[in-house]
């Protein structure tokens, strides 16, 4: 095997220049943390009242524990709703966890729900201007849950795409507590991704129509569990493996099977076993420290995972008082491999990945290629490598094993000697337009750079109705402003993505450039995503006029314009009214547009420094 020895030392300094540049801001976090467990321990400073109130729906046998503190109990946070394909099964879970505690002598409690839509409904909708926001919300409304003080370890129920970072963040303000994600397993296998992707450009081409469209699409869509590509939902349960927040081996198994019940009981067990424990076991805030957040960023290029966690992973951190830049990704992105093609870097879904030997296999192979740091607190324990084994059914006891040596299905996965690539699926580009990210991973390498003439649209209905008309016949770089977060909430621009790849067909070049998001499954279109300075916050983006030269090149870390400082000074910057007009909601998020930060710092509006 090739050494890794350069590749482990950019690990420990981006792990180290973490530690350094977060010092004060970590050192207060902890010491909240520790001031929290001693002067307000679970239910010992409430009162009588306060008590009853908390056991009063309580049955009979738990009035007395939940009351009294003589057994461990257990807070519930949900996402459930049975609109959300990934969370409907989610509706048995409390029910199962209550029993499964009560066996242990413990209890649990719902401690509360939080709101979680569906980007899959609202992509191209009103709605979708408020999904980055639901995130911070469900941060909010998880410590909501929790404020009540009479819980020991906390569970929490999520999968997709803003909720686990908003439950993550949510948690880690309560995070004395030892906490455990559990997740619901993703839906069966249904029309392949090719097909899938065959029929939308046959929609956006007039080739089909809509009843053609929407049959491919309920045979993709069509059960219980988390959508089947790897978008940020399932990139998020990657992380949560890897960053030791799971039971080991939780991400991919099915939802309702004897397996996921397995899994779902021993989350139980970990949190009981954890608040029992006598000298008491390290909260969530404590474990996920600056290595687990590298491994992280590590297993994200590894894979080939969603743009979108350059903004949650940076918002997670600093929930957890460590600052992540774009930089650390830049740099691990340098010399971590990719080890996967599962949709939209190749044809697979995660049921094919997984039945490769999926996320086990990869953490096996980081770590044996020294690519992972191992010594990370998780909730199984303070080795890494108990992720790196399967899951299974022994006589109906949960048990683990080892992964298949090589892989079954080198076109899905590879061992780390023989990557898919040698650099990592995303990439930082800068230049006098700013910063942007790239997903290399779904890109051809001769693609991933674009020299063209701009094509400014102000929405993505504008460049459609462009579309439509025919307007293009030349290489052009698609410039779509006033996406960002200041703006209308930095919505995603996935349906973009059926029009530039028909383009593309007909042997038109071209590139996206903006300073919105594209979904967690962005295509195979060269894009440059999350521009900052955004245009509303004054960035050169909202400076750029049609026929301006524009040059994205992943490989060469270029993001720039052919205009000079003196040419850009005389023009005025076109602003944005996006967020007026139909209200659905999103004159409620008017102080978020007001607060939030910029892309590179999370786009958060939760702390006073965001910005």
């Amino acid at each position: 095997m090739r050494s890794f020895a350069p590749t482990v030392q950019v690990l420990e300094d981006v792990a180290a220049r973490i530690t350094l540049r977060s010092r004060e801001l970590r050192r207060e976090y902890l010491a909240r943390i520790e001031e929290v467990r001693r002067s307000h321990p679970p239910r010992r400073k409430l009162s009588c009242g306060n008590l009853a109130h908390a056991a009063a729906a309580c049955s009979a046998h738990e009035k007395m524990p939940v009351a009294t503190g003589s057994a461990p109990n257990l807070g519930i946070v949900t996402a459930y709703n049975d609109m959300l394909s990934a969370h409907q099964p989610f509706a048995a879970y409390p029910d199962l966890i209550k029993e499964a505690a009560s066996g242990l002598g413990a209890t649990a409690q719902v401690a509360g729900g939080v709101p979680a839509m569906c980007d899959g409904v609202t992509q191209g909708q009103p709605g979708m201007e408020l999904s980055l926001f639901s995130r911070d919300v469900i941060a909010m409304s998880a410590a909501i849950s929790l404020s009540h003080n009479v819980f020991d370890a906390a569970l929490m129920l999520g999968v997709c795409d803003k909720i686990v970072p908003g439950l993550v963040m949510g948690a880690l303000s309560f995070g004395h507590l030892p906490t455990i994600f559990v997740p619901a397993g993703p839906m069966p296998t249904g029309l392949s991704n090719d097909e899938k992707t065959r029929v939308r450009q046959a929609y956006a081409t007039g080739e089909v129509g809509r009843d053609a469209l929407l049959a491919s699409e309920m045979k993709s869509y069509h059960a219980p569990g988390t959508c089947t590509f790897y978008g940020t939902a399932n990139s998020n349960q990657m992380m949560m493996e890897i960053m030791g927040l799971h039971v080991p081996g939780s991400a991919f198994v099915p939802p309702g099977t004897p397996l996921r019940e397995a899994l779902t009981r021993e989350a139980v067990r970990l949190s009981v076993e954890a608040a029992r424990a006598p000298e008491g076991v390290r909260g969530i805030g404590e474990r996920l420290g600056p290595k687990a957040f590298v491994n992280a960023i590590v297993g994200l290029h590894a894979t080939g995972g969603s743009t979108n966690h350059l903004l949650h992973l940076v918002a997670m951190a600093r929930a957890a008082g460590l600052v992540i830049t774009w930089e650390d990704f830049s740099d691990l992105a340098t010399v971590v491999p990719l080890l996967t093609r599962i949709y939209p870097n190749g044809p697979a879904d995660v049921n094919q990945f997984h039945a490769a030997g999926g996320i086990a296999f990869v953490i096996r192979e980081l770590l044996r290629g020294g690519l992972l740091f191992r010594d990370i607190e998780t909730v199984a324990g303070n080795d890494l490598a108990v992720y790196a084994r399967e899951p299974w059914l022994d006589d109906g006891r949960l048990a683990y094993r080892d992964v298949t040596d090589e892989s079954p299905e080198p076109s899905i996965l590879r061992p780390i000697d023989e990557p898919f690539q040698v650099t990592g699926g995303l990439a930082l580009i800068s230049g006098n337009l700013g910063r942007a990210v790239v997903k290399t991973s779904a890109v051809q390498p001769e693609r991933r750079s674009l020299t063209a003439p701009a094509r400014v649209f102000e929405s993505q209905e504008e460049f459609l109705d462009a579309f439509k008309a025919n307007q293009f016949d030349n290489d052009t770089v698609v410039v779509v402003r006033q996406q960002g977060p200041k703006a209308n909430g930095m919505p995603e621009l996935h349906g973009l993505m059926p029009a530039l790849s028909v383009l593309e067909s007909r042997g038109i070049r071209v590139a996206l450039l903006t300073d919105g998001r594209l979904s967690g499954a962005s295509g195979k279109i060269l894009s440059a995503l999350h521009v900052t300075p955004e245009a509303q916050s004054g960035g050169v983006i909202g400076l750029i006029r049609n026929g301006d030269v524009i040059t994205i090149d992943a490989s060469a870390g270029r993001l720039e314009v052919a205009a000079d400082t003196e040419t850009l000074a005389t023009r005025l910057p076109v602003r944005s009214n996006a967020a007026g007009g139909l209200s659905l909601g999103r004159d409620l998020f008017s102080t978020f547009r007001v607060t939030v930060g910029p892309a590179d710092l999370g786009a958060a509006s939760l702390w006073s420094d965001a910005a």
